[in-house]
C-alpha cells in the first residue's frame, strides 16, 4: 500500500517499528474498518510521530522558561499556575507529547495589569511613544528587527517544535515576517500620509491644510496559531509605528516564539509600549475587554471569538476593530482548464502546511466532463507528497499542532462517508492518523449536504465534488459564509468573466489559474461577510492602525502662514519628510 517514499518516512517516524510490521498493522486497520458496513467510518491508525534519545534532534529539542510576566517592560516573577508547552511529536522515551517550555496562566488580575501598563504608557496620547517623532519611532523598531535577527535561530528552531512547521516554512516565517517590517517602513518614509494628500500646507476653499496620520490608543493583538508571528507582527507593526501601544494575548500553541522575543522588544521600546499575556482567552479577555481601556483590537481568528470580544467591551462605538477570519476558499475548475497548472495549485493551496491557512483551497469544484481526469491527477500530487517530522528533508505533511484536530478530520471525513463520498487515496494510506500526524486523505464525490462542503477543515482533508451546470457554483458561492477568496482554473476569458463578476461582490481576491493566498504583502488582502473586517497590506494595515489628523489655518490670515512655514522645525508630528 506505501509507495518507496511514504515507506521511508514510515520507518523514520517510528524506528523501534519494522516495516512489516506497519504494514500489517495498517492492513489490520483497514480489515476492522470494513468489517460492517453498517460501523461509522473510522481513520486507520498507525503509531504516533515520535522521536527518540538516539536521535540528533531529540538532543535539539527546546526547552523555553517563559515562566515571567512581560508588563511594564521588564519580565516580572510568576507565582501562579503554570502551563507546560508541548510539541505534537511524542518524546519516544516518556510516550507522551514532548515539553518544550513553561509559560504562565495569567489569572484576571494579571491580564488587568497588563492593560494598565499599556494606558499608562498610552497615557491618553501623552506618553513619550504616541509622543516620538515618526522618524524616531523608526529608528526603535529598526531596533527591534536587529535585535530579533540575533534569535533567529531559536525562534526558527520553536517553530519547528511547536507548531511543526518544516525546515524552510519556519525559516520562511522569520524572514518574511522581517521584510514585512522592512517593507513597511519603507512604505512609510515615501508617504508618510499614506495617500491622503496634503503633504505640505495646501489652501483648500480658503483653508490651507497640512495632514498627518496619528495614533488611536491602546490595542490588543491576537493571532492563530499558525502564522503566530507573522500575522502577529502584520497587526502589530503597523501599529507600533503609528505611535499606538500594545497587549497581545500570545496563541495557546504558538506562543512560546513570542516568549523568546520579549528581551529584544525591552530593548528596543519604551516601559509598557509593548505587554503580553498567556493562559486561557476565556478567562483572561473578558476583564481585558471590560475595562474599556482596549481602544482597537488587531485580530486575526475565528467569528465566535471575535463577535464576543466586541459585545464585551462597554462602548463598541469607539472600538475600532481589524480582523482577519476564517475563509473557505472554493478553487472552480472548468471544462477548459489547463488540468496540470489546475492540479498543481490546488495541490499547493490546499496542502501548504498541511491546509492550515485560513487561504488555503478548502473547497474544490470541478466540472464532470474532466472530474475523474483532474481527480486522477490530483490523487497522484497528493501521495507524491512527503510525511514526516518537521526537520526531515523535503518532507511537506508534518504533525497537527491542535490535539484535538486529528479527531475533528476524521469526524468530517465519517460524515462524508456516510453520506456517500469515498477516501479516493485510502489505498495509498489517505486518512491514516499517526498519533498528530495525518495524511491526506481526499474525498470523492462531496455533495453540499455533507460537513466538509461548508465546514472550515482548516487541515489536510481535501474535498473534491463535481458539478455538471455553472449555477451548482454560483449556488454555493452565494449560500456560502466565506468572503475571503476564490481561485478560478480555465483557458478561456469568456468563460472566466462570469465567474469574476459573480465574485467581485462576494470575496476580496479572485484568482486565476493560481491557488488562493495572502502575498505578495503589497496586495490588499481583504474580505467579505464572515472573513474579514479590514484590509491587510503594507499600507492598509498602516490605515487601519492610524487615524488621519489634519492641521488647518485661514489661508490669507499672515501671522497663521508665517506660523505654518515654521511648524515642522518645532513639532514632531509635522516633522518634515527629509527627517525620515
Amino acid at each position: 500500500f506505501f509507495p518507496p517514499h511514504v515507506a521511508s518516512s514510515r520507518r523514520t517516524l517510528i524506528p523501534s517499528t519494522s516495516p512489516t510490521l506497519v504494514t500489517t498493522a495498517f492492513l489490520l486497520s483497514l480489515l476492522a474498518m470494513s468489517a460492517a458496513a453498517d460501523d461509522k467510518y473510522t481513520c486507520p491508525t498507525m503509531p504516533p510521530a515520535s522521536v527518540g534519545p538516539d536521535s540528533e534532534w531529540y538532543a535539539k529539542k527546546p526547552m523555553v522558561d517563559g515562566v515571567f510576566k512581560f508588563i511594564g517592560g521588564e519580565r516580572l516573577p510568576f507565582a501562579g499556575e503554570v502551563t507546560e508547552i508541548t510539541s505534537p511529536i511524542i518524546d519516544a522515551a516518556t510516550g507522551a507529547r514532548a515539553v518544550i517550555g513553561k509559560i504562565p496562566a495569567f489569572s484576571e488580575e494579571d491580564s488587568i495589569a497588563a492593560v494598565k501598563a499599556a494606558a499608562a504608557a498610552w497615557d491618553r496620547g501623552q506618553g513619550p511613544w504616541p509622543q516620538m517623532s515618526l522618524a524616531e519611532r523608526i529608528g526603535a523598531v529598526e531596533t527591534l528587527v536587529a535585535n530579533l535577527t540575533k534569535i533567529r535561530t531559536e525562534i526558527v528552531d520553536v517553530l519547528m517544535w511547536e507548531i511543526c512547521k518544516n525546515t524552510g516554512d519556519a525559516a520562511k516565517e522569520f524572514d518574511r515576517t522581517m521584510d514585512f517590517v522592512r517593507l513597511t517602513i519603507a512604505e512609510l518614509r515615501a508617504n508618510p500620509t499614506l495617500g491622503t494628500g496634503f503633504t505640505k500646507f495646501t489652501e483648500v476653499s480658503g483653508v490651507a491644510c497640512q495632514v498627518r496620520r496619528g495614533p488611536v490608543g491602546v490595542m490588543l493583538g491576537l493571532a492563530p496559531f499558525n502564522y503566530p508571528l507573522n500575522e502577529m507582527y502584520a497587526m502589530l507593526i503597523p501599529a507600533l509605528l503609528m505611535g499606538n501601544v500594545a497587549v497581545l494575548k500570545l496563541p495557546a500553541v504558538g506562543g512560546l516564539a513570542h516568549i523568546l522575543t520579549a528581551d529584544a522588544f525591552a530593548a528596543a521600546l519604551p516601559p509598557g509600549v509593548l505587554n503580553f499575556i498567556t493562559g486561557s482567552g476565556k478567562r483572561t479577555m473578558p476583564p481585558i475587554m471590560e475595562s474599556g481601556l482596549v481602544d482597537m483590537i488587531g485580530f486575526i481568528g475565528g467569528t465566535g471569538a471575535m463577535d464576543k470580544l466586541i459585545k464585551q467591551h462597554p462602548e463598541p462605538h469607539r472600538l475600532k476593530v481589524f480582523a482577519q477570519l476564517a475563509g473557505k476558499n472554493i478553487g472552480i475548475v472548468l471544462g477548459d482548464a489547463d488540468l496540470e497548472v489546475a492540479a498543481e495549485q490546488c495541490l499547493l493551496g490546499s496542502t501548504a502546511y498541511n491546509g492550515q491557512r485560513c487561504t488555503a483551497v478548502k473547497l474544490m469544484m470541478v466540472h464532470e466532463s474532466v472530474y475523474d481526469a483532474f481527480l486522477a491527477k490530483y490523487v497522484a500530487k497528493v501521495n507524491a507528497l512527503k510525511v514526516g517530522l518537521p526537520w526531515e528533508d523535503k518532507v511537506n505533511i508534518t504533525p497537527l499542532p491542535e490535539p484535538n484536530k486529528p479527531a475533528y478530520l476524521e469526524e468530517l471525513i465519517a460524515d462524508a462517508v456516510s453520506k456517500g463520498a469515498t477516501v479516493a487515496n485510502a489505498e495509498m494510506g489517505g486518512g491514516t492518523r499517526h498519533g498528530a500526524l495525518f495524511h491526506p486523505a481526499v474525498i470523492a464525490g462531496v455533495t453540499k449536504e455533507m460537513r466538509i462542503f461548508q465546514e472550515e477543515q482548516f487541515g489536510p482533508v481535501l474535498p473534491v465534488a463535481k458539478f455538471s451546470d455553472l449555477s451548482e457554483v454560483y449556488t454555493a458561492l452565494k449560500e456560502s459564509w466565506n468572503g475571503q477568496q476564490s481561485a478560478i482554473f480555465t483557458s478561456n476569458a469568456a468563460a472566466a468573466a462570469p465567474l469574476i463578476d459573480a465574485l467581485s461582490s462576494q470575496v476580496g481576491r479572485i484568482n486565476i489559474n493560481m491557488q488562493c493566498g495572502r502575498s505578495p504583502d503589497q496586495v490588499p488582502f481583504s474580505g467579505r461577510r464572515s472573513s474579514a473586517m479590514g484590509t491587510m497590506s503594507i499600507t492598509e494595515a498602516l490605515r487601519a492602525f492610524s487615524i488621519e489628523t489634519a492641521v488647518t489655518y485661514i489661508a490669507k490670515d499672515s501671522t497663521s502662514v508665517a506660523l505654518g512655514a515654521e511648524l515642522d522645525k518645532h513639532s514632531k508630528f509635522l516633522a518634515p519628510l527629509s527627517a525620515l
